[in-house]
């Protein structure tokens, strides 16, 4: 398990936002001013993940907001990255997405966070990594099923507003509504006031 652990660094081949490819994409290089949103997904060109790839880099400036950048792995080379890039939507690209994407060929990024599955792709893990490069958040989903993009951007506001505050987040938690303390008092006066809307 990963969370509450330093993200594994890596310097990787990888497609920019501005489709320039680089042979020493760093992941602490490219954290965010307040994180990073690190997703795995099993292969270009497939069926999933382009729905997935696609709601991400829809939503990137929403994270950009939040001082949060949006890194793509998958276990493909930088060169099919770059060509599904630019293979447009209505023929089954991904379009000229926002955020980077970085090329897993060795899959050993796959196998540091732990999401490679039958020594051949990486399951759809997305990691929340804090500014200073503790993994906050992770949720792992079978090949199958399609991640909700939305989601992490609450976890993100979950993790900038304890960050901020000092306080926990309960469930179902949304940006603009009031947090807990962390304590037998903070719980009670929240379930007091919140227990009919759990």
């Amino acid at each position: 398990m990963l969370v509450t652990k330093k993200a594994p660094d890596f310097t990787a081949n990888a497609v920019l936002a501005d489709g320039q490819i680089v042979e020493d994409f760093n992941l602490y290089e490219n954290i965010g001013e307040n994180g990073s949103v690190l997703f795995f997904y099993p292969l270009d060109f497939t069926f999933v993940c382009p729905s997935e790839i696609i709601a991400f880099s829809k939503r990137v400036d929403e994270f950009k907001e939040r001082g949060i950048n949006v890194i793509g792995v998958s276990v493909d080379s930088q060169f099919s990255h770059f060509a599904w890039r630019e293979t447009a939507v209505e023929n089954g690209g991904i379009g000229r997405v926002k955020y980077p994407l970085v090329a897993d060929l060795s899959k050993q990024i796959s196998k540091d966070y732990d999401v490679l599955f039958d020594e051949s792709v990486a399951l759809r893990g997305s990691f929340l990594i804090d500014k200073d490069g503790t993994i906050r958040h992770a949720v792992i989903n079978d090949l199958p099923l399609g991640r909700n993009i939305d989601e992490m951007i609450r976890m993100v506001d979950t993790m900038l507003f304890t960050n901020e505050h000092g306080e926990v987040c309960p469930a179902g938690w949304n940006k603009g509504d009031e947090g807990m303390k962390p304590d037998t008092n903070g719980v009670a006066d929240y379930l007091a006031k919140n227990e009919n809307n759990l």
